[in-house]
């Protein structure tokens, strides 16, 4: 099951759940934290991808 078949009804529930739970006064504190929290995921993994490229990539000799 992939994030893509939730569908338009699913993500309405699926906020309606969260506002009940925290609450309008700290439903903007939790998706800031959210925000910030995947953007450190995001960074994180392009510097393993970018580290994993460069130990996959040959270093180049000047053979001259």
């Amino acid at each position: 099951m992939s994030l893509a078949s939730i569908g338009v009804p699913g993500l309405i529930i699926i906020l309606v759940i969260v506002l009940i739970l925290f609450g309008p006064r700290k439903l903007p504190e939790v998706g800031s934290a959210v925000g910030k929290t995947l953007a450190e995921f995001k960074k994180s993994a392009r510097e393993v991808l970018e580290d994993e490229e460069m130990k996959e990539t040959p270093k180049k000799t000047d053979i001259s």
